[in-house]
């Protein structure tokens, strides 16, 4: 296959018209072992968007308990109660359903419809499509009527697509023959050209982006050209989220997942703004927009023209959307606590932090996403540091000297932005599977064998174009769609689709060094058929793998074997491409780092597969451009994030397979599965983990694999006696009744997290008690009964003691606590997972140990935090 056939217009450079092709030993992977600094200040209302952002509800990841409070304000419109020319409408029967229109924050929303008509794509010749819809957002009320938007208050235009820009020539002779509602906004034609209309862009501050200028004196109105209202100071193509094209199926029916955005993404619409009447705070609200297109409209035989002009615009249907209010709910001055570590439990914070701050003696808390191995030996150490949040324990050679307080159970998710693309030329293709060109797939089955191959780059589109004719060439497919491993696993009409891009050729994966990572890589390496790939062995169907990151070091070029004992996902090949006349493309240029877990949840909403641009060498200095997004119905995207941040933006995850050899999604109900077979993985009994090596996991058909508790953890014993009350202040509110309440309002329980069953608390409100007044000394433990797990029903048995989670899990068997000892040095490196019972070097945790969580949690979103977004990557500049 040519090089211009693999890569796809939204993730490459031009051709070059040769190459030089240089391949040098090179540490790639030095810059990802930095820990990521994200700060995020725990603060109601704030919100974010490209460069900053916060998370929401809803869902494709989650089921019933989770998805009721979302639903709770979904809307239902249709054109028959709606559009006053239905008569003339281009789908009269249309009716949409919009998942949330409350509480919102920067997030994605699921729009749903039936009554629609078969669609058409745009075409190569300048068609717009047929029979499609357009979805945006506006800010303010029609005068003439306060229950529509006022169409010059809509973000459109952005994506520049056919159809969907805010200005055209007529496909009239004289302005006499425009409808009368566009006249205001026209220009009269010329003997060359004809009219010109071009409907202005009114920002929430009054600024108005208007290319039509008009004469003081005589009112005669003329083209701007200097004045460009596609593309301005509030919107372009990069920050849009504008829909300009989503279809549906034979059936007329479709969905979508759209961004909503706040004030910090778009201050153009102002959505969200803080608007205080009478003492009472709230955001300012936005509309949502959705316009119907049919197959001609506006005096075009096709659609060419803006769906702003009045033929088109009459027959929108909106949808009021209420925002929480962007800002700050802490009061000014108040005492700010840090807390570091684990990005997974970020959203369940920031939900709950404006709640926390306006208790009596409330502080603010700003989150530190770093490393949680860096987290906890701080907190093990220093007298002064941050709460840590982790999903394993400190690693020590004696003594663990921290204590920890399960807060949150979550996972990490791969989600998905594939759309269909048969080919329609292939006569074996069913029509149906045809018709369903451009709509986006729902469900993708992984293995740990397949995620390897993501994450180490052995596809031939995932490394710079032009290298894979080196090292990747043979058996190994251009992207996971082509690989006939992925397709055995997967529904056939898969076997259909022509994908290209190398978005699709691998998973886009955080910066630096994370529990999370290190999860991913135990679940793959407790996988016989990932580890055997990864040892450089042929895969049934001949595939290898990039030998940089082989296991055997007799195979990898730096005579070293990738370990898999790692926190960290590094870009290990050293690769180098340097097209003519350009600046060098490696592999961290080609496929950059996102900067955390949420970031990607938002790049897989807006399609923005990363990558490099066009070189522009006019460009001072010269430089390679960015990609704009891709746009629904031509998404290729596969990203690692959490489900938190998964469901807060409605992206798809994929379903992993578990040990049980049962693809399960991150779900409430698959995620507690996998809790009530947790093992213990640090600190004794105190902390587990989801081992897939263990006997238990093995039977747990719907456990999902990558789940994750999130513990909070401090040094009771040296950390100063104000914090250890502030944090444990935050943990007792985290596991009290509002905390755990699944729901989209400030301090409940976002989704992509389960509420907590009574175990979990019960053990959070005695490490929080330890936290505020010390451990006890207590006496010399008494010899142990055995030191195993006790898993479900047989611990219930020998403890007595039942969770109130599901399935009647218990609580592990209660270890003797320790006395006080002087701990040893810890290392910073997170445990590994520990078989044994609690030992006599443990601190005393209280009755902390009769609490093993062995039961899970499900949750909705509604998330006010504001994670800072700074890429940190090496690109061409």
């Amino acid at each position: 296959m040519s090089d211009s056939r693999e890569r796809s217009d939204a993730e490459a450079p031009a051709t070059p018209s040769r190459r030089r092709l240089r391949i040098r030993r090179a540490h790639a992977d030095a810059a990802n072992r930095g820990a990521r600094r994200t700060v995020l200040p725990l603060a109601a209302g704030l919100v974010a968007g490209v460069t900053v952002f916060a998370l929401v509800s809803g869902g494709v990841v989650t089921d019933g308990q989770s998805a009721a409070a979302a639903s709770s304000s979904a809307v239902t419109v249709t054109a028959k109660q709606q559009d006053a020319a239905v008569d003339t409408a281009p789908m009269p029967d249309l009716s949409v359903t919009v998942s949330q229109t409350r509480g919102l924050v920067a997030q994605g929303i699921r729009l749903d419809w039936t009554g629609g008509k078969k669609s058409t794509a745009p075409s190569a010749g300048g068609n717009g499509g047929e029979n499609f819809l357009q979805v945006f957002m506006c800010w303010g009320d029609d005068p003439s009527n306060t229950q529509r938007p006022d169409r010059t208050t809509c973000q459109y235009g952005g994506a520049g697509s056919i159809g969907a820009t805010r200005d055209a020539y007529r496909n009239y002779a004289s302005i006499d023959e425009v409808p009368e509602a566009d006249v205001e906004y026209t220009a009269p034609g010329s003997f060359i050209f004809p009219p010109y209309t071009s409907i202005p862009f009114i920002a929430r501050d009054g600024t108005r982006v208007d290319s039509i200028k008009r004469d003081a004196t005589t009112g005669k109105k003329t083209i701007d050209s200097s004045v460009d209202v596609n593309a301005n100071q509030f919107f372009t193509s990069y920050t849009t989220n504008e829909i300009p094209w989503v279809g549906s199926g034979d059936d007329g029916k479709g969905s979508v997942t759209f961004e909503v955005q706040t004030a910090v993404q778009s201050n153009g619409l102002g959505c969200g703004n803080p608007v205080t009447t009478s003492g009472v705070t709230v955001g300012a609200s936005c509309w949502l927009v959705v316009l119907p297109r049919g197959t001609s409209d506006n005096g075009s035989t096709n659609i060419t023209q803006s769906g702003l002009f009045a033929d088109s615009w009459q027959h929108a249907l909106s949808v009021k959307l209420d925002f929480a209010p962007v800002g700050t709910g802490c009061a000014i001055g108040q005492t700010e606590r840090q807390v570091a570590g684990s990005e997974l439990a970020a959203l369940a914070v920031a939900s709950w932090q404006p709640v926390v701050c306006n208790q009596t003696g409330g502080s603010v808390y700003s989150l530190i996403t770093s490393a949680e191995s860096d987290a906890l030996l701080s907190a093990s150490k220093n007298d002064q540091a941050p709460l840590a949040l982790t999903s394993y324990a400190l690693s020590t050679e004696g003594k663990d000297p921290l204590t920890y307080a399960p807060v949150a159970l979550s996972g990490v998710a791969i989600s998905v932005a594939i759309d269909r693309l048969p080919n329609p030329n292939d006569k074996t293709v069913p029509q149906e599977w045809k018709d369903k060109a451009r709509t986006p797939f729902s469900s993708v089955n992984l293995t740990p064998r397949l995620l390897a191959k993501l994450l180490s780059y052995s596809y031939r589109s995932s490394i710079p174009t032009g290298a894979d004719q080196t090292y990747l060439t043979g058996t190994n497919e251009y992207n996971i769609t082509r690989d006939p491993d992925f397709l055995a696993v997967n529904d056939p009409e898969w076997q259909a689709q022509d994908l290209q891009g190398a978005a699709i050729a691998d998973v886009i994966v955080p910066q630096g060094r994370s529990d999370a990572a290190r999860a991913v890589w135990k679940y793959i390496s407790s996988d016989k058929d990932a580890m055997d790939f990864l040892a450089s062995k042929p895969d049934p169907w001949g595939m290898i793998v990039n030998p940089w990151y082989s296991t055997d070091a007799d195979v990898n070029p730096t005579k070293v074997p990738f370990s898999l004992d790692r926190d960290d996902f590094p870009k290990a090949d050293p690769v180098e491409v340097v097209p003519a006349n350009q600046a060098p493309i490696n592999l961290v240029t080609w496929r950059p780092y996102a900067n955390d877990l949420s970031a990607i949840a938002y790049l897989t909403l807006r399609g923005d597969g990363q990558g490099p641009g066009q070189w522009d060498p006019n460009s001072i200095p010269p430089k390679y451009g960015k990609n704009p997004r891709m746009l629904p119905g031509s998404q290729r995207l596969l990203g690692l994030t959490s489900a938190a941040a998964a469901a807060r933006f409605q992206v798809v995850t994929a379903s992993l397979r578990n040990p049980a050899g049962t693809f399960t999604a991150p779900s409430s109900t698959a995620m507690r599965a996998a809790a009530d077979v947790m093992t213990p993985a640090g600190a004794g009994d105190r902390v587990v983990a989801f081992d897939p090596t263990s006997s238990v996991a093995a039977g747990a058909r719907d456990a999902y694999p990558l789940t994750m508790p999130v513990y909070a953890a401090t040094n009771a014993t040296l950390t100063d006696p104000t914090l250890r009350a502030a944090y444990a202040n935050l943990v007792r509110f985290a596991v009290g009744t509002q905390a755990q309440t699944p729901g989209t309002g400030v301090g409940e329980l976002p989704d992509g997290y389960v509420a907590l069953p009574a175990a979990w608390i019960e053990q959070a409100k005695e490490a929080a008690d330890v936290m505020q007044n010390g451990p006890k000394a207590t006496a010399s433990p008494a010899p142990s009964s055995g030191g195993s797990y006790i898993p479900s029903q047989q611990a219930a048995a020998s403890t007595g003691v039942v969770s109130s989670g599901s399935s009647g899990a218990a609580s592990a068997p209660v270890a003797p606590a320790a006395t006080e000892s002087t701990p040893a040095a810890a290392t910073g490196a997170s445990s590994g997972a520990l078989a044994g019972g609690k030992t006599p070097d443990d601190p005393d945790g209280g009755a902390i140990g009769a609490a093993l969580p062995i039961s899970v949690l499900a949750g909705l979103v509604s998330a006010v935090g504001v994670p800072l977004i700074t890429r940190l990557r090496r690109r061409v500049t």
